[in-house]
């Protein structure tokens, strides 16, 4: 009995166990399955991703940037072909290790112990990437490395791209530049980023257990679009003259800085845009303006000098021509007149005596001539550049007519250029707003342009709407859109934001500008034939505690039907003389005497500027030399004759060419003579006269450019060609003359 009751209770023990058992193992089944369950449904892409992470390799293929193009199609902005080094640190062993880093520190210039470091730290890892951008010579000599010492399982050459600016500064506040990692920092390259940078594609790759890849049948390729290739309104070759024109102006008048934009003033097209000083985009983080580095250098505090060299960068990154606000002067006189004549406030009879003064709000306003303009109207307003007659204007016009044509000819808005960085104008900072405060007095330093601030680009379009017949367009730089074989995906079409005034009052306003050129305050932007209207500008800069100024010089040409607008401003000049009309003015000629040659735009001669200018040079060839030089100087001409032979056999410039009246015609007897040469001498300094004079006695002929033809005073500030470069005789020679004082100085005070 007790060995039953024993055994039941064995028995009883071991059933319990077994439950128990069983209970315990339908339990940690469940586990598992509520894990299989949570890391299948919950967590399974998770693990997939990690799992395929560790099967794979994925490389990126960088998309090729699309290309910038000038307007000619010239490359301005381009990615070209580099490579990228990776290696992978867990198949480096101690047989190979001296090898890897011997590679990374002959050919591609790494430090040792930095790479040694990297190396070692990253020794379980498959992909460390070295050394990206590497030229094809360093791609080349690297292969030959790696294949001469069985290196291919260790390191690694991809394609890759970098971005090349094959004209070096040639527009670079314009086009901007990239960063390490190819995304657009400034310019053209930040606002159209997301276009330019098309879509990265993939190299995937199986690898084996020991993270090896698994290349052939195991490798996906997904290729690379390439991004959008833009086309600028900017021509290059006009964009090389303002710049050209542009270090004249800085480097004569030791400027701050100086500004300048080309534009179509009938599309808004900018056809060229620059600031000095300006950098490389291949290498934008060097200072690239020599005076500014030099004071960089004299910076002995190593925290202060990391200060001002950040600060020096990001002033030559800047695109100020289209950011920076400036007091207009008298250039805004043209917008007060076209606005006054538009309302009938005033018409091409008013008159006004200027008494050289003007009483407003308790305020007496001068004149730059104390004695005052006696008579005039509004066309000898913006002739002589008359502030009190403006401030007449401005008092007859009233507060809300004036700010009317302020805010119509676009000074109270961006312009809307397809570009980042525009300046934004604020109501009573950049300007007066009748909404918060616009006194008697602010109108009166308003009509002549200051207390008042504008950007270049606005009155570049504000002037161009005078140029068109009253149109205000919206400008723009990118003209057109392709893709990567050359299609067009889209193409900018010029904009008309609004009509600010009639084509009656636009032509009125337009002569007017005409004769400020050709007998008023910007006679040194004349180019004979090209019929130039502007209006020069000289204003005080009334945000710095020193008394420094800001020259300008706004117009267009030719007068009836403008190919082209400019703007010159020239901040902060040094000299003894500061106003528009005598270092601006002559500055705009050059830049529109030569861009108007480039697009072939012939001149139109008036009969006094031929009869002042040129005849037609006589065909002597055939003649004997004595029936020759008779014939040239009946044609008001000097002569050389070269040679000893008795007959003319050759003359430049050649017969029926329009050539400088008392010029000099060039007969050549013998072929021998062709061989010989002029030099051209320094003209700086010189009247037209004296100029002339000088060219005819050393065989050349003189082309005068600005000016004018009736400027006396007018001094040659810069020539075609080099002192000392040798030219045919008879050569013709461009002079740039500029007046020394007396016709730019008029508009000091406006």
């Amino acid at each position: 009995m007790a060995r039953d009751t024993y055994l039941n209770k064995k028995s009883e023990t071991a059933r319990r166990g077994v439950l128990l058992l069983l209970f315990f193992a339908v339990f940690c089944l469940g586990l598992c399955v509520a894990r299989i369950g949570y890391l299948t449904l919950v967590k399974g892409d998770v693990y997939k991703s990690k799992a395929e992470a560790q099967q794979l390799s994925v490389k990126t293929l960088n998309a090729t940037r699309g290309t910038i193009y000038d307007s000619r199609m010239n490359v301005l902005a381009q990615s070209a072909s580099v490579w990228l080094v990776y290696v992978n640190p867990s198949k480096i062993n101690d047989e190979n290790r001296q090898a890897v880093i011997d590679g990374m520190v002959n050919i591609l210039g790494l430090d040792r112990e930095e790479i040694t470091a990297k190396l070692k730290a990253n020794e379980k890892y498959g992909y460390l990437k070295v050394k990206g951008q590497i030229e094809y010579a360093e791609k080349t000599k690297l292969s030959s490395y790696i294949s001469e010492h069985e290196l291919g399982s260790v390191i690694n050459i991809d394609p890759d791209t970098k971005r090349y600016y094959p004209n070096g500064d040639l527009a670079s506040t314009v086009i901007g530049f990239t960063g390490s990692d190819g995304n657009g920092l400034y310019g053209i390259e930040y606002y159209y980023d997301d276009e330019l940078t098309g879509t990265n594609g993939r190299i995937v790759t199986a690898k084996d257990g020991m993270q090896t890849e698994l290349r052939n049948a195991f490798e996906t390729t997904y290729d690379a679009v390439q991004g959008t290739n833009l086309v600028l309104t900017i021509d290059s070759e006009i964009q090389t003259i303002l710049e050209n024109a542009l270090k004249t102006a800085i480097e004569e008048n030791g400027a701050s800085n100086v500004y300048g934009i080309v534009m179509d003033p009938q599309t808004g097209a900018v056809l060229a845009q620059a600031n000095f000083p300006d950098y490389d985009p291949n290498d934008p983080y060097a200072i690239h303006d020599e005076a500014t580095q030099k004071e960089l250098d004299k910076i002995k505090n190593e925290e202060e000098k990391q200060a001002a060299v950040t600060e020096a960068r990001f002033s030559q990154w800047k695109n100020k021509s289209i950011s920076d606000f400036y007091e207009p002067g008298s250039v805004f006189k043209v917008f007060l007149v076209s606005g006054a004549m538009e309302e009938g406030v005033i018409d091409e009879n008013t008159s006004y005596y200027c008494e050289g003064t003007i009483n407003i709000a308790d305020r007496t306003i001068k004149d730059y001539t104390p004695t005052g303009h006696g008579d005039e109207t509004p066309k000898t307003l913006l002739v002589n550049s008359c502030n009190t007659f403006s401030v007449y204007v401005g008092q007859k016009m009233g507060v809300d007519l004036f700010y009317k044509y302020f805010d119509a000819f676009g000074f109270t808005e961006k312009t809307g250029i397809d570009l980042a960085g525009e300046g934004v104008p604020v109501a009573n900072i950049t300007y007066h707003s009748p909404e918060i405060s616009f006194t008697t007095s602010d109108l009166a330093s308003s009509s002549f342009g200051q207390t008042v601030s504008v950007t270049p680009l606005q009155i570049v379009t504000a002037v161009s709407a005078i140029g068109n017949g009253g149109k205000l367009m919206t400008p723009y730089i990118v003209a057109k859109k392709l893709d990567s074989a050359g299609n067009i995906i889209s193409e900018t079409k010029p904009t008309v934001k609004r009509q600010v005034i009639s084509e009656k009052t636009a032509s009125t306003v337009a002569s007017y500008m005409e004769e400020v050129v050709n007998s008023g305050t910007g006679t040194n932007a004349y180019v004979a034939g090209y019929h130039v209207a502007g209006k020069t500008g000289t204003s005080e800069k009334l945000t710095s505690k020193d008394v420094v100024y800001l020259a300008s010089f706004a117009g267009f040409a030719p007068r009836e039907d403008p190919k082209v607008a400019v703007v010159i401003v020239i901040d902060e000049p040094s000299g003894a003389n500061y106003s528009g009309g005598v270092i601006a003015s002559p500055i705009a000629g050059e830049v529109i005497e030569k861009t108007l040659h480039y697009l072939g735009i012939e001149p139109s001669y008036s009969e006094e500027e031929m009869a002042n200018m040129t005849a037609s040079a006589p065909d002597v060839i055939g003649m004997s030399v004595t029936e020759a030089e008779r014939e040239v100087r009946a044609s008001k001409f000097n002569v050389r004759v070269l040679g000893k032979g008795d007959t003319v056999i050759d003359q430049v410039p050649e017969a029926d060419r329009n050539t400088p009246v008392n010029g000099v015609i060039v007969l050549y007897t013998e072929e021998s003579n062709y061989a010989e040469y002029a030099k051209v001498p320094d003209f700086t300094g010189l009247t037209m006269w004296q100029a002339n004079q000088l060219a005819i006695s050393c065989g050349l002929n003189l082309k005068i450019s600005g000016g004018s033809y009736n400027g006396t005073d007018a001094v040659a500030y810069k020539q075609e060609y080099d002192v000392g470069e040798e030219l045919y005789y008879g050569s013709f020679v461009t002079v740039y003359f500029a007046g020394k004082g007396s016709t730019g100085a008029a508009d000091a005070e406006g």
